[in-house]
């Protein structure tokens, strides 16, 4: 059986997004998101919203929020919104198909880098069932200085796990996450079968990036991973 817990000599880190990769929980995020900027003023599409915050820390999302809308994120904010996720999470929130069967097969050391905070990546792991296969290796943009599309936690849980960045595999399906991946040297995979990934808005975003490889059946991970 791999031991989960320690990295081979020679071996891969494959390194997962949580969010639209693990669990399919981009669509509520952001229509919580847009609902409560609404609710405190702040009108935007979700098509503006998944363009401006898709993969993006919380300190980022805060810090466009104030500077874009002129809406201070402030403690009550937060909370509201926190409270309002947890919620859909628990009353919804589903895993990837076949992202549990992958994990399952997949032979190399495994990880979370997620720019959701800690507490978030948990209870969405949680939920879905998928933190016995995971866990203890998680990793949150609130642990580093900048979140993606800076490469900062992505060398941080590299560096933790102890793999040079040439031998981590990025598992990313958003723009900022591919982009971050590439500044750290690393190559990276394109996910597009979350249900985010149906808007339009999305896939012009993701014309722009140049991942190493696209695929949207988790299943089909295992091939490109050896592929590569």
């Amino acid at each position: 059986m791999l031991d989960k817990t320690r990295p081979e000599t020679g071996n891969r880190l494959v390194i997962f997004d949580c969010d639209g990769v693990l669990v399919d929980s981009e669509p509520v995020s952001i229509s919580v998101l847009v609902d409560a900027m609404k609710k405190a003023g702040a009108e935007i599409t979700e098509e503006d919203a998944y363009r401006q915050f898709l993969g993006r820390s919380l300190a980022t999302v805060t810090d466009c929020l104030k500077q874009h809308y002129g809406l201070e994120a402030g403690p009550s904010f937060l909370e509201a919104l926190r409270r309002d996720l947890y919620a859909r999470f628990r009353q919804s929130l589903r895993p990837i198909d076949g992202v549990a069967e992958t994990l399952d097969r997949l032979e190399y050391q495994r990880c979370v880098a997620s720019s959701s905070q800690m507490e978030r990546i948990r209870l969405a792991l949680s939920i879905t069932g998928l933190i016995d296969r995971l866990e203890p290796h998680l990793y949150s943009a609130s642990m580093v200085e900048n979140g993606k599309p800076a490469p900062d936690l992505f060398l941080h849980a590299a560096r933790d796990m102890g793999f040079a960045p040439q031998d981590c595999i990025v598992v990313e399906d958003s723009p900022a996450g591919v982009q971050a991946a590439k500044a750290a040297g690393m190559r990276v995979l394109l996910f597009t079968g979350g249900t985010h990934a149906r808007q339009e808005t999305y896939r012009e975003e993701i014309r722009n990036v140049s991942p190493d490889a696209t695929f949207d059946a988790m299943p089909e991970l295992l091939h490109l991973i050896h592929a590569l």
